[in-house]
């Protein structure tokens, strides 16, 4: 009878355990896939949000046109040239951020047409128009745009081409410098250094133990093969050489200011750190854009494009 009693004991402790293990395993794949698979808008809904926050109206009259280029993987990125009016050769890639797409970027434009740029705008690898894919915070999103840079050049007739960046975008394209992509400089809007100390902060934020974000690392892994902590755009930065500009509004508290100023001293080329007062995350454009204009163009100047 004790016998069967403690057998009873053992199995209800061993199920209890294995449950355990089963919720811990399940809380693991959902965090990753919480922070890796965000819900993407579609290009309507974020052309009105631009449309409401800005005025858009200089987009319609755009000569423009719709292409595709096939990635590394041959994972297929949907595009849009958006033609200067004035002719020139020099051109642009827009990078938006996390859930935006190719809209996103129209905040943007009109800055560079009018520094006689033509524009490309993209969707992000799993955004926009594109095929639903999870993100790597960069290590992906990097080698697409080294794929547009070389498209880009094979495709027009190039004379300057620059990268500009917005959040996940900017650290798409500070990533991308580790495939030595031929390009004349970078902007970069709000990017993080390494996704690990964003995701620590916001949840640290929300009253929400840090510990989750080892967890959801761990479920990256076995879901997607990726890890969170090798998603740092900074560890690109060791031998470049190609001239960067980073914006950070003074007041983001979602990817902090911090993230800029690592990256400014980690790089080995020449860089600017403008601070945005009283912007927010991806708000700098917004909230000054006749500063953040002159910021471009005297940063434009300083290296000799301008």
């Amino acid at each position: 009878m004790t016998a069967n009693i403690k057998r009873k004991k053992l199995i209800r402790i061993l199920t209890v355990l294995a449950l355990l293990t089963i919720l811990f395993l399940i809380l693991m794949l959902w965090l990753a896939a919480f922070v890796m698979t965000g819900s993407r808008q579609t290009l309507d809904e974020a052309f009105k949000w631009q449309s409401e926050h800005y005025d858009t109206s200089f987009y319609a009259p755009l000569e423009k046109e719709d292409y595709t280029v096939e990635s590394y993987d041959g994972y297929i990125l949907h595009a849009e040239l958006l033609k200067n009016p004035v002719p020139t050769d020099d051109y642009m890639i827009i990078s938006h951020g996390y859930t935006d797409n190719r809209m996103g970027a129209l905040k943007y434009v009109n800055m560079y047409l009018d520094l006689g740029f033509n524009c490309i705008i993209y969707d992000l690898r799993g955004h926009g128009e594109n095929e639903p894919t999870f993100t790597t915070y960069g290590i992906r999103e990097g080698q697409d745009i080294a794929e547009l840079v070389t498209d880009t050049r094979s495709r027009y007739g190039v004379s300057r081409l620059g990268l500009h960046g917005e959040s996940l975008g900017a650290a798409s394209t500070i990533t991308s410098l580790k495939y030595k992509p031929e390009i004349d400089f970078v902007v970069a809007d709000c990017g993080f250094s390494d996704i690990d100390n964003v995701l620590r902060e916001g949840y640290k934020n929300a009253h929400v133990p840090t510990f989750l974000v080892d967890m959801a690392d761990i479920g990256a892994r076995l879901r997607y093969h990726y890890s969170l902590k090798k998603m740092c755009p900074i560890d690109s930065l060791d031998d470049n050489e190609i001239p960067i500009l980073f914006i950070h509004g003074s007041e983001d508290n979602f990817i902090l200011p911090k993230n800029s100023e690592d990256m400014s001293r980690r790089t080995c080329g020449y860089s600017e750190l403008h601070f945005i007062e009283g912007a927010g995350h991806a708000e700098s454009v917004l909230v000054s854009p006749d500063i953040y204009a002159e910021t471009v163009s005297g940063y434009l100047k300083n290296i000799g494009i301008l």
